[in-house]
C-alpha cells in the first residue's frame, strides 16, 4: 500500500500530509521528530493501516510543508499546536490517537493537556511518546541544536546518505532500503545543485525562545488518558529517572502510564521494526 498525498491551509500555513487506511476507520495522527518528516512513519503507517486512518502531516519547516516568513515565533509549540487543530477540524477529526516521535510527541503531550487550547480537550484519545517526555537534557539539546541549525551539504544523494546512516545511527537497526528510503523522502537540492536535509535550518529557533517551552509537567499531569513512553535504551534525551517520575505523577500516578525500553536504539526509536510496531499495535488495541 503506499500513502496519498494532500496538502492544507491550517492557521495562515499551507500543509502537506500524507494519510494511509480508509476514512471510516478511528484516526491516528503520528509526528515526526525536529528535523525530520512525516514520511519516517511510512513502516508503521502501512502496518496499522488495516485497522486505522493514519495521518502523517510535516510540520512547517520541513519536508513538503511551507516554510516560516518568522521563524523566531512561528517554529514553537503554540503555532504547530494551532495548526494541528486547524488539520484536525478540516479533516472532521473529532478524536485521534497520537504517536509522537521527540518533538512530534512533546506537540501532543501540548496537544492532549488542553491548557493553551481548551477546544483540544477530549480530542486526542491516547498519547505515544516516542523517546520524548516533559524533562528533557540540557546536553542533548545543545547536541541537536549544532547538528539540526547547520545542516551539511553535498554533491550526490548517495554522499547525504551516508551523513545519514552516521548521524541517525540511534535510530536503531534499518536496512539498506530503508536507509534509502529515509533519505529520498528528506532531501531538497540548494540553487548550487549539491543536497541537503529538506528542513528549515531556522527551526532551532524554538530552543532560543524567551520563555522556554520545556520543562512540560503541567501539561503531563493535566493528561488523563492512556499514555505509552518508549525509550532507546542508549537515549541521551530522556533519562529512566524522568521515566521513573513519571509513574509518580499525571497519568502514572492514574495507573495509565505504560513504559517500554528498547533495545539497541538511542534518540529515537524509529519504529520501523516488527517488534516496535507491535508494542504499538498493542497500546493502540488497549487504548480503545
Amino acid at each position: 500500500m503506499k500513502p496519498s498525498s494532500h496538502y492544507l491551509q491550517c492557521h495562515g500555513f499551507n500543509i502537506h500530509y500524507t494519510a494511509w487506511g480508509d476514512t471510516s476507520l478511528p484516526v491516528v495522527i503520528a509526528w515526526h521528530g525536529l528535523a525530520r518528516t512525516g514520511r519516517d512513519f511510512d513502516a508503521l503507517a502501512e502496518q496499522l493501516s488495516a485497522d486505522y486512518r493514519v495521518i502523517c502531516p510535516d510540520t512547517i519547516g520541513r519536508g513538503l510543508s511551507q516554510w516560516s516568513h518568522a521563524p523566531k515565533n512561528d517554529y514553537s509549540f503554540a503555532t504547530y499546536a494551532r495548526i494541528t487543530l486547524d488539520l484536525m477540524d478540516a479533516l472532521h477529526i473529532t478524536q485521534a490517537h497520537w504517536i509522537g516521535t521527540s518533538m512530534g510527541g512533546a506537540l501532543g503531550l501540548v496537544c492532549a493537556a488542553a491548557l493553551e487550547l481548551p477546544a483540544f480537550k477530549g480530542r486526542i484519545r491516547s498519547l505515544v511518546l516516542n523517546d520524548i517526555a516533559p524533562e528533557i537534557s540540557a546536553t542533548a539539546v545543545d547536541r541537536i541544536k549544532a547538528y539540526a541549525g547547520q545542516p551539511p551539504a553535498f554533491d550526490t544523494v548517495p554522499q547525504l546518505e551516508a551523513f545519514f546512516r552516521q548521524a541517525y545511527a540511534p535510530f536503531g537497526f534499518q536496512t539498506d532500503a530503508q536507509w534509502t528510503h529515509l533519505t529520498e523522502t528528506s532531501t531538497r537540492r540548494l540553487p548550487d545543485g549539491r543536497v541537503t536535509p529538506h528542513y528549515d535550518p531556522n527551526i532551532t529557533q524554538q530552543f532560543f525562545r524567551e520563555v522556554p517551552e520545556y520543562p512540560m509537567w503541567n501539561e503531563y499531569d493535566a493528561l488523563n488518558i492512556p499514555v505509552m513512553v518508549m525509550r532507546g535504551a542508549n537515549s541521551d534525551l530522556i533519562s529512566p529517572d524522568t521515566i521513573q517520575t513519571m509513574h509518580t505523577r499525571g497519568p502514572g500516578a492514574k495507573g495509565l502510564l505504560r513504559s517500554e525500553e528498547i533495545a539497541g536504539c538511542g534518540h529515537a526509536p524509529a519504529l520501523n521494526v516488527p517488534a516496535q510496531w507491535q508494542l504499538v499495535m498493542d497500546f493502540l488495541k488497549a487504548a480503545g
